[in-house]
């Protein structure tokens, strides 16, 4: 059975947030190993990143799950051949989006990692619609809601119409901040119509990883692209033209031949380190470096 992940997406403490349970179910995995994990990273996982819920929420969140999957399962019934949920005494815990990542990042497998980006995927999705709805359509939100579940494809519509200049114009990230950078990159990728490229020297299968889910076209330029690596993405994915060029020491991000953005990390090193994102508003810069590949 195909589960969507919007649906196992709650509201708590006025964040979004999974359960342990789910995430458990979606990385294949025991839910005391999610515990554990929290249990023995404990400075990973502050409050903003998971929490315990107490009992007047884990009633609230029953009644609710009960509810809207009624004909499919009980998010406290036994996945596990434990008794969580069962009883009070076994508090269910919850993880906003930084947590869910954070987990992925120590539970380290392939599962996990495809999984997290999958969830992080519906995040940035579920924060576009809103965020479009906030801005354009205030007094229709209720409408459009009602017709989510009837009509995906007006959705995709609105995610096509969101303005990229909107989204970054200047962010410094410090040590250990992985997911805000990645969602932000996400974000900025997920904002193209048409086409993005981007230009970074170390781009491997950790970028791959992410552009093959992105239905546009993309062309990554780089001096050090690994041919086999190309080649195997290309024979089953056909939405990357891979370029190679020595021109380049820093990495951009550009998005319709119309918004250039300039990271000072690697794709590969987003959050290990200090360092900034921009917006590069100047259109003559935009134009030197699209000259400069041949766009």
């Amino acid at each position: 059975m195909t589960i969507d992940i919007k649906n196992l997406i709650y509201t708590i403490r006025g964040k979004e947030v999974m359960m342990d349970a789910d995430l458990a179910r979606l990385y294949q995995v025991e839910t005391k190993r999610i515990n554990e994990a929290v249990k023995n990273n404990p400075k990973k996982f502050p409050s903003r990143f998971s929490f315990l819920l107490d009992d007047s929420e884990t009633k609230d969140l029953r009644s609710r799950t009960l509810i809207a999957n009624k004909s499919l399962r009980s998010n406290f019934s036994t996945l596990d051949n434990t008794n969580r949920g069962k009883h009070s005494k076994y508090a269910p815990r919850v993880f906003t989006e930084q947590g869910i990542y954070m987990l992925a990042t120590i539970l380290k497998s392939d599962v996990a990692s495809e999984v997290s980006i999958a969830i992080m995927d519906t995040f940035v999705n579920m924060r576009h619609y809103i965020n479009y709805n906030n801005q354009l359509l205030p007094n229709r939100v209720l409408l459009l809601e009602e017709r989510v579940d009837d009509n995906t494809k007006r959705i995709n519509e609105l995610f096509d119409k969101f303005d990229p200049s909107v989204i970054a114009k200047d962010y410094i990230f410090f040590e250990g901040e992985l997911y805000d950078a990645y969602s932000l990159v996400l974000d900025i990728l997920s904002s193209a119509r048409k086409e993005i490229i981007i230009i970074d020297n170390y781009s491997g299968k950790d970028l791959l990883n992410i552009l093959k889910k992105i239905n546009k076209k993309i062309t990554i330029v780089s001096k050090n692209i690994d041919d086999d690596l190309a080649k195997k993405y290309q024979s089953q994915y056909n939405n990357v033209l891979f370029m190679k060029n020595d021109s380049f020491h820093d990495r951009f991000i550009i998005i319709d031949k119309k918004f250039l953005y300039h990271s000072g990390a690697s794709f590969k090193e987003l959050g290990k380190k200090c360092f900034a994102i921009h917006k590069i508003s100047d259109d003559e810069y935009l134009e030197k470096i699209l000259n400069s590949i041949g766009r």
